[in-house]
């Protein structure tokens, strides 16, 4: 019988074995904390409890993660001399850190310093690493493992045949972390310094947003301390595609990061109404930041009128020139228009102190805030710096004639304003039917008065989608911070998608900040990305064709029907994508979606709507094109490519929705057509 000691295999079964006791002890440890005697008062309580909370929930075992993915065997111990003879060390790699009793690591981070040869070690650069090992799992369950020799020049480089069966898996449910498969060029942009802002032009499926995530969770083990002061939040384009990739960052062990799409940031009003594509084009234009500014400061006006102050027999008064004066040097400050409001009352009280003193009184700071509340002073400082509502602002500004004449005077056109004004001015902001476009522009108005706080950092991702205006309600955001920004320029479906990332990034207050371009695809196979290329021409000439690293082609097939037949044959077609392993996406223009649904409930099929978690007696999910976009399905079945192009306002845009919907599969696409296809697919 041989010894299981000398099976590798079973000494690595035998490490995660002892690694899971071993995190087991850890949370267990934290359990057994008792703080009912360590705070001073029962807000310190709650703090420390929900803190010790977190880090339970946080040190959970998931039984199908892997603890940990890989291994490196060191040539020499990291950071000590290479001194000849000098031995190295092993370090298993994973999704959090684990320490056995005696506080030595178990499994480190795959955040940290050490780890960093795991991403980036070849044979031209070994990195000090004399072998790297992966890992297979089946089930949570170790079975594999495969080894690279980086320092041995007898053993040729060969591409891993895990790491290639990890990015080929099949996918039922949420998006998960790519923390076992990141490859080179992505690490780098993961481990990028928090001080700079990154941009990301991404093709379809070269992880891009899967690489914000994660840089998102290597920011927080990195400087943890200052993030946690300041806050993270990951900008994403619907409810749907959050709930997608919603598991990413808690199953890396980071729990506390905020989800938002731009409407939620700013919500300041009830959103019952819509836009034209040619208004809300132009509600997003950055031309409308001047405007706004001009309408916030129309109502300043240079007093005309002395102050006079009376304290008890006394009158003090400030002549009307100083009030001007003052006016005038608040306004050429150029700090926020609430901010100047405040300090208004206090300046012409400062005004009465000086006039007090010189008469040998001898006022202090409560004279001058009494003063400051008096009620002259604070007539005056309502006639000439009046308070501002955002909302009550837009609201007079897109109902009123002459006062957007005013505002937009050199800067918008009379046919551009027409286009501003609502038909039917409403009565009040709660019956406003207000747009999407419309909460934006309150929340410049409300930036203007009184600055947007900023957090630490900022992913935004699908961000080609993003108007001028909302780019700058994202930057409001991370004034004081960083950001990293995801997108495809190829994949801009709105009608104000940004033509370049340089325009994006100076709207977003980060000119100049790097673009890297990621153009090797990890998901879609390479017959289905070469296929959906012959797009690229049409709808972004600058861009490079992505290419893929898979081994497998994928399946491919386009077909035409008649069109009585269509119907019937998407559903046998998501019926036989149905028979193979993985989820299956049914992507179809929005105006085909009822009937499709209804025909798949007509034949037995259940089918979940995007966002909602696959199952195992529901893995069909009915995506409507518009909201297909950072999605991905094993397997799609797109319905008549001719109607997802007929359902945008213009062609370009409907190309670009396509491109989309063609670049969601990440093992095989089905084109069933009844109309002709576009010519750039057809030929």
């Amino acid at each position: 019988m041989s010894d299981p000691s000398h099976d590798p295999l079973q000494r690595e079964q035998t490490h995660l074995t002892e690694s899971r006791a071993a995190l087991r002890a850890m949370r267990a440890d934290v359990e057994a904390l008792d703080i009912r005697d360590v705070t001073a008062n029962w807000v310190n309580a709650a703090v420390l409890r929900s803190q010790v909370d977190a880090r339970i929930k946080a040190l959970a075992d998931l039984a199908h993660t892997p603890l940990f993915f890989g291994r490196l065997d060191y040539l020499h111990a990291p950071g000590a001399e290479q001194a000849e003879g000098a031995e190295g060390e092993q370090f298993y790699i994973g999704r959090r850190h684990v320490h056995d009793a005696e506080g030595d690591p178990m499994v480190i981070d795959w955040r940290a310093p050490v780890s960093q040869p795991f991403y980036r070690a070849s044979k031209t650069e070994p990195m000090d690493i004399a072998l790297r090992r992966r890992f297979g799992y089946t089930g949570g369950e170790l079975t594999a493992y495969e080894d690279e020799h980086l320092t041995d020049p007898t053993e040729d480089a060969h591409a891993s045949r895990l790491l290639q069966s990890e990015i080929e898996k099949p996918r039922v449910g949420p998006m998960r972390d790519i923390v076992a498969t990141i490859q080179p060029e992505q690490d780098e942009i993961v481990r990028a310094g928090i001080g700079g802002t990154v941009c990301v032009q991404g093709a379809p499926g070269t992880g891009k947003t899967a690489v914000g995530l994660h840089r998102v969770a290597y920011l927080l083990y990195a400087h943890r301390e200052r993030l946690a002061r300041t806050g993270t939040l990951v900008v994403g384009p619907n409810a749907s595609f959050l709930r997608y990739i919603e598991q990413v960052l808690p199953a890396l062990g980071e729990l506390e990061v905020k989800q938002a799409t731009v409407d939620d940031l700013v919500a300041h009003v009830e959103v019952r109404g819509s836009d034209s594509a040619a208004t809300a084009t132009l509600k997003g234009d950055a031309r409308l930041a001047q405007v706004l500014r001009r309408a916030v400061y129309d109502g300043v006006t240079m007093p005309t009128e002395t102050v006079v102050v009376v304290r008890g027999s006394r009158r003090w008064r400030v002549p009307a020139y100083e009030l001007q004066e003052t006016v005038r040097e608040l306004l050429d400050r150029d700090i926020r228009y609430g901010a100047a409001r405040e300090a208004l009352p206090q300046r012409i009280a400062h005004a009465v102190l000086v006039r007090m003193e010189r008469a040998g009184e001898a006022p202090d700071d409560r004279v001058q805030d009494a003063v400051a509340r008096n009620a002259a002073v604070k007539a005056a400082v309502k006639e000439a710096w009046p308070a501002v509502d955002p909302a009550k602002l837009v609201l007079r500004l897109l109902g009123d004639a002459e006062f957007l004449a005013r505002c937009a005077a050199g800067v918008l056109s009379e046919e551009e304003q027409r286009l501003l004004l609502w038909d039917k001015p409403a009565r009040s902001v709660r019956s406003a039917k207000w747009s999407a476009a419309d909460a934006v522009l309150i929340d410049e108005v409300r930036d203007l008065v009184e600055r947007t706080p900023s957090l630490g950092h900022v992913v935004v991702d699908e961000a080609q989608d993003l108007s001028p205006m909302q780019y700058r309600a994202v930057g409001r955001r991370c004034t004081t911070g960083s950001a990293t920004v995801l997108g495809d320029i190829a994949q801009g479906t709105t009608p104000w998608a940004t033509a370049s990332w340089e325009e994006a990034l100076e709207h977003l207050g980060k000119a100049g900040a790097q673009v890297e371009e990621l153009t090797t695809g990890f998901r879609v196979p390479r017959a289905v990305i070469a296929y959906a290329s012959r797009l690229l021409p049409s709808i972004a000439p600058g861009l490079k064709e992505a290419t893929s690293i898979r081994e497998s082609e994928g399946d491919l097939v386009v077909r035409p029907l008649p069109a009585g037949e269509l119907d019937a044959e998407v559903v046998r077609a998501c019926v036989a994508a149905l028979e193979r392993e993985g989820s299956v996406g049914l992507i179809a223009a929005d105006a085909r979606c009822p009937r499709l649904g209804a025909a798949l409930t007509e034949s037995g099929l259940p089918h979940l709507a995007p966002g909602e978690e696959t199952t195992a007696d529901a893995r069909l999910t009915l995506v409507p094109a518009s909201l297909a976009k950072g999605l991905e399905y094993d397997y799609v079945v797109l319905d008549d490519p001719a109607s997802i192009v007929a359902g945008e306002p213009d062609e370009r845009t409907g190309l670009r929705r396509l491109y989309v919907c063609l670049t969601r599969a990440v093992s095989g696409l089905t084109v069933l057509h009844a109309e002709e296809l576009p010519e750039q697919l057809a030929a």
